[in-house]
């Protein structure tokens, strides 16, 4: 039984994808689903969000030589002397202090274990854009029925999955960058659905516009090296499932969108379909009732800083993070608009929360 991946992806940059995986990853584990956030773009940002500089400094630190990232994984790869390592990932749990990671030691203190930790983060590396000519020259020997050619390509797939696997994870969640790139090629055929964050502005429309046909291309090209695949490997099905959109960073009045967004927003329902679907009927769903429509999130504004500083989700931000007054009721609603978003994307995926969530 494979868990399900979700990779959150987006071509144009800056429309708040790590932060949406960051939160989600955090929501998830509050609402009782042990979930796994993994990195694999090569900026890291991801990673930036969970773990403090300190422990970073650790975390990509070379000298006993162990693996702790996802470039460390597939380093064997690289330098063609075997096949993906065993990893860790860094356990999280649910009232672990983020601020406190710098005063731990790889050789010595003690971590959350895997079983009180419902969040797991598989860490980035910048050493991970090495990994692209690799994956770039080994995509077409998957016609020729190279097995070490679909070794490369399922690479990050079944790393996702056994270290899912160690951490009973029920849900994957990955953050890739914003490229057409190989590296995000290799992601998204690992992943079982994506899900598109978008701004509502004339550059996401133009992502949508070449994330649709790439996609299709991807989930195309990769069927027809499943039907030259080796007997003995197990390889991911690279379903690369649409499940909709989050529109992010919208600015509110009076509980609506302003005008000016309206004029970008209002095209998002017909080019989602018209690019990411392939569909050719006319879209007559304003985006405020399209049902592609995951979520409506809002510029948090302030919250975000503070969230920042704080190294933790908005929604978890308390007073003496500076969340008094106004900014309590925002960490409230934004609670209340993730809790929303995390729910109707696990009924979208299959995946099954606690009933007392």
């Amino acid at each position: 039984m494979t868990i399900p991946i979700v990779a959150f992806f987006n071509n144009k940059g800056g429309v708040g994808k790590t932060t949406l995986v960051h939160h989600l990853a955090w929501m998830y584990a509050e609402l009782g689903i042990r979930v796994l956030a993994a990195d694999l773009d090569p900026q890291a940002n991801l990673t930036s969000a969970f773990l403090d500089e300190d422990f970073l400094e650790q975390l990509w630190s070379d000298n006993d030589g162990s693996c702790r990232t996802i470039y460390d994984v597939v380093k064997p790869l690289i330098k063609r002397v075997g096949d993906v390592a065993e990893v860790e990932p860094v356990y999280l749990g649910p009232d672990f202090d983020e601020r406190q990671m710098s005063l731990f030691s790889f050789q010595s203190a003690p971590r959350p274990e895997p079983s009180a930790s419902p969040l797991a983060v598989l860490p980035g590396d910048l050493g991970l854009s090495r990994f692209e000519d690799d994956l770039s020259e080994q995509w077409p020997k998957c016609l020729d029925e190279q097995e070490g050619a679909f070794r490369v390509t399922s690479a990050f797939w079944r790393v996702l999955q056994r270290v899912g696997g160690k951490h009973n994870s029920q849900l994957i969640l990955i953050d890739i960058g914003p490229n057409l790139g190989a590296i995000n090629r290799a992601a998204l055929i690992a992943a079982d659905f994506v899900a598109i964050p978008l701004a509502p502005d004339l550059f996401s429309l133009q992502g949508l516009r070449n994330l649709g046909p790439t996609l299709q291309q991807w989930r195309k090209g990769w069927k027809q090296r499943l039907q030259k695949k080796p007997v003995n490997l197990e390889l991911p099905r690279g379903g690369i499932r649409p499940v909709g959109y989050i529109v992010l960073q919208h600015a509110v009045r009076f509980d609506r969108p302003v005008k000016a967004y309206e004029r970008w927003a209002a095209r998002i329902p017909g080019e989602y379909r018209s690019k990411v679907l392939d569909e050719t009927a006319e879209c007559g769903a304003a985006f405020l009732d399209d049902p592609h429509c995951l979520a409506l999130l809002k510029h948090y504004r302030s919250l975000m800083p503070m969230a920042q500083e704080a190294r933790k989700p908005m929604f978890r931000l308390k007073p003496a993070d500076g969340a008094i007054g106004a900014h309590f009721d925002a960490v409230r609603k934004a609670a209340e608009d993730f809790r929303r978003l995390a729910r109707e994307l696990a009924r979208r995926t299959g995946v099954d929360l606690p009933e007392t969530t």
